[in-house]
C-alpha cells in the first residue's frame, strides 16, 4: 500500500504576540512584550502551505486552540469578571496574562509525536500528545491538542490515541521536534532518532538553560508506539547546543527520507550517535544512509539563522527541496553551505526556498516548527476530514477569513479591550464553519 507523508501546518491563532515565555529560547525571550503582528503571521504560515502544496507536498492544516484560557487566572487565585480578571492580571504578573492568551499551539512540531501504521508491530498509526510541561504556557495545551487530534483522526480503529505522557518532570515531553524519522522508501518502515536533555534516572552535565526532553519520555513513547528496538536511536543534545539556544532537537539538525544534516556540536557523542543510526538505518532499509556533518558556521549561527529549522520535502519530481527561512539567507557562512548542498550533478538537494516568516520567527519557531509530519496510507489519509486537506480554494477562503478577523497589530496591554475576546470567538467559530470541523472549541459547547 502507497504511504504519503504529510506536513499538518498549525494556523497561527488571532492572539499571536511576544510574550517572551520560553527560557532557553533566544528568539523568544529577546522579543518579550514587542507588539506582534496576527494578521501578517497568520499570512506568512498559510503562504507556507500554499508553496508546499504548489512542489506536490503532501500539505494539511490543524486549526488553533482557543485562547484566553482564563481557568489560568482562576487558577492562580484572581476572580471576578473576565475582564476584571485580565485588568488585574496585566498589573500584577504580566507573565501570567501572556500565558493565558498564548498562541503556542501554533508550532504543531511540538503537539504530538506520531509513528505511521506501517513502522508499529500492530499496524496501527500512533498518536501521542506531548505534555509540554517544561513551560507554563504550553502545558496547557495538552488535553485540548488531545481532544483536537481526535476530530483530525477520527477512526479510532486506525488511529490509536495515546493520552499524553505523566505530567511529572521524569516524562517531560516536547513532541516531534526531538524526533526525526528517517526511511529508504515511501513504503518505509522507517528508522527513528529520539534526542533527549536529560536522564531522570542519570547523571545530567549542568546547563544553562532547561534541558526539556527526558531519555524516559522518549523510550516511554518509543515502546507505546510498538517500534521495534533495531529501528530505534537515542540520543542526548549536547550541552553547548543547549546553552547555545537549542531548546529543542529541530534546531540542530534535520532529516527527511534518506538524508540526515546535523551540526558538528549537535550531540554528546556525534560520532557514536551517527555511527549507531547508520547502522539502525542500513538494517531495516538495506540502503546507504546520507548523513552530512556541519562544522562551517558556529551554533550561534544555527540558532540565529534556523537553517536546521528548515524543511526538507521531496517534491512531485523526486528531488528533494530545502525550505528555508530568510534569516539563512542572510547568514553568509549558511548560505555559503546551502549553495554547497544544492551546488552540481551530484548534488543531494535540486533547489532552496526561503521563506520570510518573521512572525514566527522573532518567536523562537522557523518552518520546522510550524508543522508536524504525519505518514498516512490512502485508507488513512481518506479517514481525515477533507477539508483539513490543503487546496487553492481553501487558501482563499482563509485568507480572507484572516483578513476579515485577524488585527493587524497586538500589544499585552491590547488584551484589556473587550472586544477583542468577542472578535477571537467569532473567528475561530467562522473557521470551524470553513473547515467543518462541528463545534471543537469549548464556548461553542
Amino acid at each position: 500500500m502507497a504511504y504519503r507523508e504529510f506536513n499538518f501546518d498549525g494556523l497561527v491563532g488571532p492572539t499571536h504576540h511576544y510574550g517572551g515565555l520560553a527560557e532557553g529560547n533566544r528568539a523568544s525571550v529577546g522579543h518579550r512584550f514587542q507588539v506582534s503582528h496576527p494578521r501578517m503571521a497568520a499570512l506568512q504560515g498559510l503562504e507556507k502551505m500554499r508553496v508546499l502544496a504548489g512542489m506536490g507536498v503532501g500539505q494539511a492544516i490543524l486549526p488553533p486552540l482557543s485562547r484566553p484560557r482564563l481557568d489560568l487566572l482562576r487558577w492562580a487565585g484572581f476572580s471576578g469578571t473576565d475582564q476584571q480578571m485580565i485588568d488585574t492580571a496585566l498589573r500584577q504578573t504580566p507573565s501570567l496574562l501572556s500565558a493565558a492568551f498564548s498562541a503556542s499551539g501554533m508550532w504543531s512540531a511540538n503537539a504530538a509525536m506520531f509513528a505511521p501504521s506501517c513502522d508499529s508491530r500492530d499496524g496501527c498509526v500512533h498518536i501521542t500528545p506531548a505534555n509540554l510541561i517544561s513551560n507554563l504556557h504550553r502545558s496547557l495545551e495538552a488535553e485540548e491538542t488531545a481532544g483536537l487530534l481526535k476530530k483530525v483522526f477520527p477512526d479510532f480503529a486506525l488511529f490509536k490515541h495515546h493520552p499524553p505522557l505523566p505530567r511529572t518532570v521524569a516524562f517531560s515531553d516536547e513532541g516531534a521536534a526531538n524526533h526525526i524519522r528517517l526511511v529508504g522508501s515511501e513504503r518505509g518502515p522507517g528508522a527513528h532518532l529520539f534526542v533527549y536533555g536529560r536522564e531522570h534516572f542519570g547523571s545530567n552535565p549542568l546547563t544553562r538553560y532547561p534541558q526539556r526532553q527526558t531519555l524516559e519520555a522518549c523510550q516511554a513513547i518509543a515502546r507505546l508506539h510498538q517500534l521495534p528496538e533495531e529501528a530505534v536511536v537515542f540520543a542526548r543534545q549536547s550541552p553547548a547546543a543547549i546553552d547555545a539556544g537549542v531548546f529543542h532537537n529541530d534546531v540542530i539538525s534535520t532529516g527527511h527520507g534518506a538524508l540526515f544534516l546535523y551540526h558538528a556540536e549537535a550531540f554528546s557523542d556525534g560520532r557514536s550517535v551517527v555511527d549507531r543510526l547508520t547502522k539502525a538505518f542500513e538494517e531495516t532499509q538495506h540502503r546507504s544512509l546520507c548523513a552530512i556533518e556541519i562544522n562551517e558556521f558556529s551554533l550561534v549561527d544555527s540558532v540565529q539563522s534556523y537553517f536546521f529549522n528548515s524543511q526538507i520535502v521531496t517534491r512531485s519530481d523526486g528531488r528533494l527541496v530545502i525550505v528555508a527561512p530568510v534569516e539563512s539567507e542572510e547568514n553568509e557562512k549558511v548560505r555559503a553551505v546551502i549553495a554547497g548542498l544544492v551546488k552540481g550533478a551530484d548534488a543531494v538537494i535540486a533547489d532552496v526556498v526561503f521563506l520570510n516568516l518573521r512572525e514566527s520567527m522573532q518567536n523562537g519557531g522557523g518552518p520546522a516548527c510550524l508543522r508536524t509530519r504525519v505518514v498516512l496510507n490512502e485508507e488513512e489519509q481518506s479517514a481525515v476530514p477533507s477539508r483539513l486537506f490543503f487546496s487553492e480554494p481553501l487558501f482563499d477562503e482563509l485568507t480572507s477569513w484572516v483578513k476579515c478577523h485577524y488585527r493587524e497589530s497586538l500589544s499585552l496591554s491590547d488584551f484589556r479591550d473587550p472586544a477583542l475576546l468577542v472578535e477571537i470567538e467569532t473567528a475561530l467559530d467562522r473557521l470551524t464553519q470553513i473547515l467543518e470541523l462541528g463545534p471543537i472549541y469549548s464556548f461553542q459547547k
